[in-house]
Parts: C-alpha cells; sequence; structure tokens
C-alpha cells in the first residue's frame, strides 16, 4: 500500500481504472495537464512514495535527487529499454526506486493504420494511384525493420492480403522463417522491397545516407515508431525523389518542418490511442502496480 500516488500528467487510464487505483494508496493525486519542466514536476510529485506518467514528460535525474520519498514509478506509456525510457532508470535502480512500464496495448491500431493507408495509396482512393492503375497488396515486395510486436502483426496482416514478406531483426526468428519470412540484411531489405516498414524503439536510427541510397526511388516508407527510423538531411533528400513517407505522429515524422512536404502524409494523430487500447494499458499498468505491492 502506498501512501501517496500521484500521476504527474494525464496518464490515459479508463475511469474504473482512476477508482481502483485508490485501493493502493492512502491519497491518490491526478494531474490532468502537463507539467513544464522539472521544477513543476517536483512540485507535483512532493512527497509522494508512487509516482505515474505517460511519454509527455521526463523524470531524470534532477527529479529524483530532489523527491527522496519516491519508491515506484509507473510508466503508462511503453517501456522497450533504459535507453529509450523517459525515466532514468538506471539512476533510478541505484537508488532502490523500481520503475515499470507496458508494452503492446496499441498495435492493433497501428496495425489498422497501415493497412488502410497502404491501400488507398495503392488503390488512389482519394489520391492518384501509386503506379499507373490500380493494384493490390497481393504479390507487393515488404520490407519490415524491427519484428518485434508491431512489425510482425504488422508482416502477418500483410501477408494476408498476399503480401511478400522479408524483415531485418537483430537476428533470424525461426517463427518468422516458418511463416515464409526473409531474413535479409538491412541494405537488402532495402533495396530488394517496394514498400518498407520501420517499426523500432524509440531512439533507434538505422536509416542514414547509405541506406537511403540502397532504397534508392520509386518506394514507399512507413514510420510506425515514436521517433524518426532516419537521419533527417537524408530523408529529406530521399523525399525530394519520387517516394512516399507515411507517419501517425509529427514525433514520428521528426517535427513540423516536414508536414507541408508534398511527399509526406501524415495524419497527425497517434493511431494506437483507441477505446481498447486504453483498456489494454489500464489492466497492464494496474497489474504492475498490484505486482509490485504484492
Amino acid at each position: 500500500m502506498f501512501r501517496k500516488l500521484v500521476a504527474i500528467e494525464p496518464v490515459s487510464l479508463i475511469p474504473s481504472a482512476e477508482k481502483e487505483l485508490h485501493l493502493y494508496a492512502d491519497e491518490v493525486v491526478m494531474y490532468s495537464d502537463i507539467p513544464v519542466g522539472d521544477e513543476e514536476i517536483i512540485a507535483r510529485i512532493g512527497d509522494a512514495d508512487a509516482v505515474l506518467l505517460s511519454y509527455t514528460s521526463r523524470i531524470n535525474r534532477a527529479v529524483l535527487e530532489e523527491c527522496t520519498d519516491i519508491k515506484y514509478i509507473g510508466m503508462c506509456c511503453s517501456l522497450y529499454s533504459p535507453e529509450s525510457a523517459n525515466v532514468d532508470i538506471r539512476y533510478a535502480n541505484e537508488r532502490g526506486i523500481t520503475v515499470t512500464g507496458i508494452r503492446d496495448y496499441g498495435d492493433e491500431g497501428v496495425v489498422e493504420y497501415v493497412v488502410s493507408e497502404l491501400v488507398r495509396c495503392l488503390h488512389g482512393f482519394g489520391q492518384e494511384p501509386w503506379e499507373d492503375m490500380p493494384r493490390e497488396i497481393t504479390g507487393l515486395k515488404v520490407g519490415v525493420v524491427g519484428l518485434g510486436k508491431s512489425g510482425g502483426m504488422i508482416a502477418d496482416a500483410l501477408k494476408f492480403f498476399g503480401a511478400e514478406i522479408a524483415y531485418f531483426a537483430r537476428s533470424e526468428k525461426q517463427e518468422a522463417t516458418v511463416k515464409g519470412y526473409r531474413f535479409l540484411p538491412l541494405n537488402e531489405l532495402l533495396a530488394q522491397n517496394e514498400v518498407v516498414f520501420c517499426c523500432l524503439n524509440k531512439n533507434t536510427v538505422l536509416l542514414h545516407e547509405a541506406e537511403f541510397g540502397q532504397l534508392g526511388n520509386k518506394k514507399i516508407l512507413f514510420n510506425t515508431g515514436l521517433s524518426p527510423a532516419w537521419d533527417e538531411p537524408a530523408f529529406v533528400k530521399w523525399l525530394e525523389g519520387d517516394n512516399l513517407c507515411f507517419c501517425d505522429t509529427v514525433g514520428a515524422l521528426g517535427g513540423e518542418q516536414l508536414l507541408s512536404h508534398p511527399h509526406v502524409r501524415c495524419m497527425q494523430v497517434s493511431t494506437g490511442r483507441t477505446r481498447q487500447a486504453f483498456d489494454r494499458l489500464s489492466e497492464k499498468v494496474l497489474a504492475n502496480i498490484k505486482e509490485y505491492i504484492r
């Protein structure tokens, strides 16, 4: 049981989950706006021993040094690695603070987004078709960079529609081989496929000038991560060709300065933020809290 639990910003829990938080803390404080800077974060945390946050704020070492009562931090957002996290996990662990996060709660919406946009692009729904005449996904050569949960679901969905799937990951995956997916080095994957999906952890950059050279012209690039998978100068140079890039959020694209580019298609909305995703997020956040208290 916590003495005081503070959500320093909106954390997207459903109402029943917010109510359940009161079972695990004597006092619960939920903020409905995003704090501006470390000083405001420190003030909001105060003497709390448990803190919740989403992906829009950071709890860094300076915050942790001031907030000495913290015992638990619950990230109500994806946690893949200490390097990509918006909490200084390593310093927190040195202080004996437990940090938990969640994964795989918004992937279904992302898969629906990429299938929708790809179909519209290939068939020419509301736009000129990508090629001289409308075409199906059937036989489309698709490369997936990062075959984690999201990348795997995208690959499976496009295979259902008849695409030929290749992937690049840290190592070859037996379960992908069984499905008929080809494991390729990154440069070969970029060169050989018509549509490439980057499904990488936040702050992971794999596409530099040489990689865009391998990707070449008349290609479609999707980025489903939370941050750009590329160096911006090389990306902008590649966009000048007969190419298209799809992102759902400005964060994935790299900034508002790219929104007006004629070869960019950005929804400016997180396609993983659905009603069902909030249900899954809430369940996982509460499960982490209950496990910690046990």
